[in-house]
């Protein structure tokens, strides 16, 4: 589950800014915006063993890592199917969205 939240904050509104002379602009999580459980649904988690010689070299970790992948997918490819336009930068933002929409229509 915590994967997953990861890969949507990624997905969708985790960037960092900087200003006009190379600093952070958003340095502190005051300023980094991050998803928390109340952004998402309840996420069904869904336990299937099957045995993977490449797997079993992974450490805990590594394996619950697997699961900040698919989410930044499945998301582009929401945005691709309710608007025909594939993003491919992180984040896919609102203004992302808008401005690759103009792009498409030559706008």
């Amino acid at each position: 589950q915590g994967g997953v939240l990861q890969g949507a904050g990624w997905a969708l509104n985790e960037e960092y800014s900087y200003t006009d002379d190379g600093k952070m602009a958003n340095s502190s999580l005051l300023d980094y915006r991050m998803p928390t459980t109340t952004d998402l649904p309840m996420i069904d988690t869904v336990i299937i063993e099957v045995p993977s010689p490449t797997l079993a070299t992974l450490s805990e970790s590594e394996e619950s890592a697997i699961a900040i992948v698919p989410p930044l997918a499945a998301i582009a490819n929401s945005i691709h199917d309710a608007t025909g336009v594939q993003l491919t930068k992180l984040p896919m933002s609102p203004s992302s969205i808008v401005k690759a929409l103009g792009e498409k229509n030559g706008v």
